[in-house]
């Protein structure tokens, strides 16, 4: 389990509870957080292997996980379950994410200074063995650079206008997003806007 997929000591104890379960039910574990504050928030981010996951599923892997953790009992205080999509701008946390998103908008920090920095915001230029290869402008120019996987800290995609219709084309090219599901907005011919 990599430190982008649980952080902490805790974290990765419940990610080996809880992977082999997404596992079970045909989904791969992305994220995993235990969050504090007055009530502590257990987030868990999954999706199909192929990518994307829905509502129901999402309702399905809590009431699964949920029966698994309360039996393992990992976790002494009360806790909110949150399961959800990594979202569009969705955390890297596997080699092979920053693979499925070359050509993408990304910012990737690593635990330790590289050449000066820690922060790197460019487009995704794939995997080479063990590195994530990203585009940057440095001294206007643009350079390569390769990072190992081992040395991010975080990664995640850049909300962009190119990222949100291709995620949206995807969606309706997978038949998640046809038009004819939604209802038709009925408008009032006697209403007038001002």
């Amino acid at each position: 389990m990599t430190d982008l997929i649980a952080k902490t000591a805790i974290d990765r104890r419940l990610a080996e509870i809880v992977a082999p379960v997404l596992l079970d039910m045909g989904f791969e574990l992305v994220r995993l957080r235990l969050m504090g504050g007055e009530t502590k928030t257990l987030q868990i981010m999954a999706e199909r292997p192929d990518g994307g996951i829905d509502v129901d599923e999402c309702a399905d892997i809590s009431n699964a996980v949920s029966a698994v953790l309360d039996v393992e009992d990992p976790i002494t205080d009360n806790y909110t379950l949150e399961v959800s999509s990594p979202g569009i701008d969705r955390p890297l946390t596997r080699l092979k994410d920053f693979e499925t998103y070359e050509g993408y908008d990304a910012r990737l920090e690593t635990a330790e200074l590289v050449s000066g920095r820690k922060r790197f915001k460019g487009v995704l230029a794939g995997v080479e063995e063990d590195e994530v290869l990203i585009n940057i402008e440095d001294q206007g120019e643009e350079v390569t650079v390769g990072l190992k996987f081992d040395w991010l800290a975080e990664a995640k995609l850049v909300l962009t206008d190119e990222l949100i219709k291709q995620m949206l084309k995807a969606r309706k090219d997978a038949g998640v997003l046809n038009e004819e599901n939604f209802d038709e907005i009925e408008t009032d011919p006697d209403s007038q806007e001002d």
